[in-house]
């Protein structure tokens, strides 16, 4: 059987008759009774039995329909699918963050994709740069947002935008009763720093050593968000990037700008032998202004930078 003999077949079974199957396809009622008759033959089976102008299917007919129905389930099966990758519903993304993109990034991009795209769902993890490699390259992962640099061939990096460093400063700090406050003293004074898991550890590590001086540590943690906490006990300061300080309660700290401090990428990660589904480009693109609004808000920034 060919697909016009199913399609014919399978009109006839629903309507009873050849007329009402003729309408239903949009074509002669004589072209579907020739068509029945040349599969009956073909067969060599008899479908139907002609009583009173119906058609009345025989037991043969019935089980090839029975067939036929699971193929058409099949196809719409197909079509649902299709539709489903179209506009991005029934769709799973997996998403890695390295932790300061995690904090408030991340989980904003995500409920901007969900309300773009209500049926998707999202899997979100956190994890050490090493792990998100692993698992981009292992195609286990989809994309991801790092405010680190990722270095692998299989991977692609694109900069979807860029995280300032900041100075937190424990509320009352000496440092902020000065009329121009000094990052040498801050540099030298008691320092929270970073341990080398921390995403951003080792950028703001090479621009400490960058300033020649020995560091004077007090905590180290894994995290900014960790860095501030320690910060707003009062027992030091912390270099901390700008996502880590909006995502932390702004009680006890105030950041300090610095003057000529550098800024650093934030980067889009995917498998460059995997193609990202439209989900996934959706989610980057919804990353890049989830960032410029993230950034937009405010902070309790002293007046007097950091010089």
């Amino acid at each position: 059987m060919n697909l016009r003999q199913i399609e014919v077949f399978r009109a006839v079974m629903t309507t009873g008759s050849t007329t009402e199957a003729a309408r239903l396809l949009h074509v002669s009622q004589p072209g579907i009774s020739r068509l029945v008759r040349h599969l009956e033959l073909q067969l060599g089976v008899s479908l139907f039995e002609r009583r009173s102008g119906r058609l009345v299917p025989t037991a043969e007919a019935r089980e090839l329909q029975a067939e036929i129905e699971k193929v058409y389930r099949g196809v719409q099966h197909v079509r649902d699918v299709a539709a489903h990758l179209r506009f991005g519903t029934h769709t799973t993304l997996r998403v890695l963050s390295s932790a300061n993109t995690a904090l408030q990034l991340v989980p904003r991009s995500i409920a901007a994709l969900v309300g773009q795209f209500p049926a998707a769902r999202v899997l979100f993890e956190s994890l050490p740069t090493r792990e998100i490699v692993k698992l981009l390259v292992s195609e286990e992962a989809d994309v991801a947002l790092s405010s680190a640099p990722l270095d692998h061939p299989a991977l692609e990096i694109e900069e979807i935008g860029r995280w300032q460093l900041l100075c937190a400063l424990p509320a009352g700090h000496a440092l902020l009763r000065q009329r121009r406050p000094s990052l040498a003293s801050a540099l030298t004074g008691r320092l929270v720093v970073y341990s080398p898991e921390a995403p951003q550890s080792a950028v703001i590590e090479h621009w400490i050593q960058s300033h020649g001086v020995a560091r004077n540590v007090a905590a180290e943690v894994r995290s900014g968000l960790a860095a501030c906490s320690v910060a707003a006990t009062g027992v030091a300061m912390a270099f901390v990037d700008d996502l880590s300080a909006r995502a932390h309660r702004p009680e006890g700290l105030v950041y300090a700008a610095i003057e000529g401090a550098p800024s650093f990428p934030i980067f889009g990660v995917r498998n460059r032998h995997r193609p990202l589904s439209r989900l996934g480009k959706s989610f980057l693109e919804i990353a890049r202004g989830q960032l410029d609004l993230l950034q937009a808000s405010g902070l309790p920034i002293s007046d007097k930078p950091l010089a």
